[in-house]
């Protein structure tokens, strides 16, 4: 049984709360409009002899929330006056508190209890769902009546395949299961390859599994394969359908199909992902290592063995679940230029879209895989982007970047580098190819709020060049400032969703990260120098320890690296042991890190010294870790591999391995028993264009997942000294040092970078060209001035006089312009 004074998580509207339980009765503001649960509440502010009103169910808060979206203010307040819920000045109630809901990450709702699910039972409002049930049945029905079960066996691959014309018109089976039956729940979203079969629209090609000769085989196959899959479901035997090799590929498919034609014996739960985390929730354990339908057919048994869900339908358990625990809680935020200078803005607005061009090459979803598509990408815009082969790649990222956009993701519209036009919720289908536009085909269904349009404080210099790009936290605050018409955030108002700042995953490298580290407990950044390594640990420590560290003071979790806020968080969180940064060197020991007798006062003379035996840094670490096991804990080793792993570690090596924490093994000098604990983790940095990772032991290489990270011009896009653009200049230039060396020998982004933000000034970049790039690759050339000028050109290198030129700033700069965009003709 879970405290009724202990919080617990709560899922709303794409966000993760801390519910602090209602006493029995809520308090009702003077003035405000929200119902509070805490009497000594700051946002209490018109005294303390303030009125109650009962709720002895304890879900007055739910109610009231679930009454309306929180934007739908009339609505909410209908509510309230329904049940005479009202303020001291008269005004109904219309949220609550973060007395009542605050609001937490995903990181820290995943160490806290889940809202219990007697309390959750009691509170979902069953007749209120007589709708969505009755449009789920409806959409059943409907392709039930086109696509009769009985004509499977015969049907043709032209009433089934999605790429032959008119899809809205013809209505195949696959465009029904992905566009026309949304009240079943979607499957949208990725590339056609889920469907198993289908026709590419830009050249009339069939796509199937290439073991098949052509496409009729392959569709007698699949059509066999979904037979067979709908048979075994309805004679209860749904983890068979993983041994039906035909239909492997497609999932979510399979299992929309099993809704529609078995639906007494399956839930309509599409992806793998979201049954896992159905069955984590209602288990309270984590999920079992099972096949797709074999976990599929485990929720069903967990649901079917659950007294409270007895007499329930297996769609009212899925609308249950999903309101209960929302599997998808967090939003991508990223902002899209409507048209070059928002040349299309007028009709995105209108239409409920946003629109992009790149339209020589078609439908994202005709692509089986992100391969097929950047080849073709490739082939498209080669000449445009004049073969710039970085540059093809950065601008066919941005265009994939729309398929993974899913309803309640959130998109800023922006023209130039300071306005934003609008902020909108991605709807509908998401990703939409609208093949009637004469241009900017590329679309997503946006619900539009103009009342976000205004201008940002400084300009944010990579929108320049860019058309579709992520918005970090820190960014989204400066556009939410910009506001011209701001929805105010006083005590008595609620926020539009679109303002209050979404729960945003971890960026890529930051995700990678968590994810080798849940896996393996240990993790090396490793790649050429300036490529962020030591910069990634840090950001990483301040955002997932951060946001496990509430308890502290002076914690910002999504603190900007470079600000005072970032380095308070770091400052605190070493100061509570969770975090420690140590960096090895040739004379770094065993000594140092577990244990080991060092010199201390206390002999018989004045100056007399004894050996003690001290605890090195990582025992000390680990044995704060067992001591507090509710945190996590990570250690940082800069430089991992300027030290000798081996000797360093010792026998702990062993007691890396995630399998082996908690274990204990006997230390040879103090004779203690001890372990690494569970909640410890460690990120090792290493320079790769010093050592590589070839030279570690290979005891050491097992016992860590390795992340390269190679030079990355996203932060420099848009970026320019004068004319020239410095992604441009980052790129170039190590395409060169790959032709003539290797990968580990480029130059990273982080030189263009100083101080976190990109180089602005002539003088600047010719001072860290100077100072920092040419030393480094005068080095990697072994004063080969041959070698030296491929690299940078014969504007930058005397090829006579064996020496670097003698440029003036202005002159070093052009001189690069003209060696990496005029040269390379990768000027626009």
């Amino acid at each position: 049984m879970t405290d009724e004074h202990e919080q617990v998580t709560v899922t709303f509207e794409n966000r993760d709360y801390a519910l602090t339980r209602s006493p029995g009765e809520v308090i009702l503001p003077q003035y405000g409009r929200k119902i509070h649960h805490d009497p000594g509440c700051g946002h209490l502010t018109d005294g303390h002899r303030l009125p109650r009103f009962p709720d002895p169910g304890r879900l007055l808060w739910r109610r009231l929330i679930d009454s309306a979206p929180s934007h739908d203010i009339d609505g909410r307040a209908d509510f309230a006056r329904s049940v005479n819920l009202l303020g001291g000045n008269g005004q109904p109630l219309v949220s609550v508190c973060s007395c009542v809901l605050r609001p937490i990450s995903p990181r820290q709702a995943a160490t806290m209890r889940p809202w219990p699910l007697d309390e959750a039972v009691a509170a979902f409002d069953r007749d209120g769902r007589t709708g969505e049930l009755d449009a789920m049945k409806a959409a059943a029905r409907q392709v039930n009546e086109e696509f009769p079960w009985e004509d499977w066996p015969t049907l043709p691959l032209e009433r089934y395949a999605l790429g032959q014309g008119d899809s809205a018109r013809t209505r195949p089976y696959c465009y029904l299961l992905e566009f026309g039956t949304k009240a079943l729940g979607t499957i949208a979203g990725g590339s056609s390859a889920k469907h198993l079969i289908y026709r590419r629209s830009r050249d009339g090609s069939w796509w199937h599994d290439a073991r098949y000769a052509d496409e009729q085989e392959a569709w007698r196959e699949v059509r066999a394969g979904i037979i067979a899959a709908v048979t075994a479901a309805r004679e209860g035997r749904i983890a068979d359908i993983d041994t039906i090799d035909a239909i492997r590929s497609g999932p979510s498919l399979v299992a929309k199909t099993l809704r529609v034609y078995a639906p007494d014996v399956s839930l309509p739960v599409y992806g793998n992902d979201v049954v896992r985390h159905f069955l984590q929730r209602l288990t309270g354990e984590p999920a079992p290592k099972l096949e797709r339908f074999a976990m599929l057919a485990r929720l069903k048994e967990v649901i079917d063995a659950d007294e409270r869900f007895r007499g329930w339908s297996y769609d009212l358990v899925v609308l249950f679940l999903y309101w209960w625990s929302d599997p998808f809680r967090t939003q991508q935020i990223v902002k899209v230029a409507p048209g070059g200078d928002g040349s299309v803005w007028g009709e995105c607005r209108a239409g409920g879209y946003v629109a992009v061009g790149w339209d020589d090459v078609a439908d994202l979803r005709s692509y089986a895989d992100k391969d097929e598509f950047q080849a073709a990408f490739s082939s498209a815009y080669a000449e445009k982007y004049h073969g710039n082969r970085s540059r093809i790649a950065s601008k066919a990222d941005e265009l994939w970047k729309l398929l993974s956009l899913r309803p309640g993701d959130l998109v800023v519209a922006n023209r130039g580098t300071s306005e934003v036009l609008g902020v909108g919720r991605i709807a509908g289908d998401g990703y939409v190819w609208r093949e009637d536009r004469a241009e900017f085909r590329h679309t997503v269904q946006v619900e539009w709020e103009e009342s976000h349009a205004g201008r940002l404080e400084e300009p944010e210099r990579s929108w320049a060049t860019v058309t579709v790009k992520d918005v970090p936290a820190s960014l989204w605050n400066r556009i939410r400032r910009a506001k011209s018409a701001p929805l105010a955030l006083e005590d008595d108002q609620v926020p539009d969703p679109a303002d209050t700042a979404p729960a945003q995953p971890l960026d890529g490298a930051l995700s990678t990260l968590a994810d080798a580290l849940d896996r393996r407990g240990q993790a090396v950044l490793y790649g050429p120098p300036g490529t962020g390594k030591t910069y990634t640990a840090l950001r990483f420590a301040v955002r997932w320890l951060g946001e496990l560290s509430a308890d502290l003071p002076d914690v910002d979790p999504y603190a900007e690296p470079g600000t005072a806020p970032f380095r308070r968080t770091l400052d605190a969180l070493t100061e509570s042991g969770r975090l420690t940064t140590v960096t090895f060197h040739p004379s770094y020991g065993y000594e140092d890190f577990v244990e080991g007798f060092r010199p201390v006062r206390g002999g018989t003379g004045r100056d007399g010294l004894v050996l003690n035996l001290v605890d090195g840094v990582f025992k000390r670490v680990c044995q704060a870790a067992a001591a507090d096991p509710g945190h996590p804990y990570l250690v940082i080793v800069d430089e991992l591999n300027r030290g000798n792993l081996p000797k360093i570690f010792g026998e702990l090596i062993t007691l890396l391995e995630k399998d082996k924490r908690g274990h204990r093994v006997l230390l040879p000098l103090s004779q203690e028993h001890f372990s690494v604990p569970e909640n410890l983790c460690l990120v090792g940095t290493m320079n790769t264009a010093d050592r590589s990772i070839r030279m570690l032991d290979a005891a050491v290489r097992r016992r860590f997942a390795f992340l390269e990270q190679l030079p990355d011009s996203g932060a420099l896009q848009g970026c320019h000294v004068e004319q020239l653009h410095l992604a441009d200049l980052l790129d170039g230039l190590n395409q060169r040092v790959r032709t003539h060396l290797d990968r580990e020998k480029q130059i990273g982004q982080a030189f263009f970078l100083p101080n976190g933000a990109p180089v602005d000034s002539v003088s600047a970049l010719a001072a860290i060209v100077r100072d920092e790039i040419l030393p480094l690759l005068q080095e990697y050339a072994f004063d080969d001035y041959s070698l030296l000028a491929s690299f940078l050109g014969e504007g930058l290198v005397d090829l006579v006089a064996h020496t670097v030129r003698e440029l003036s700033d202005e002159g070093l700069v052009k001189a690069l312009y003209n060696e990496f965009q005029v040269m390379d003709g990768a000027a626009e």
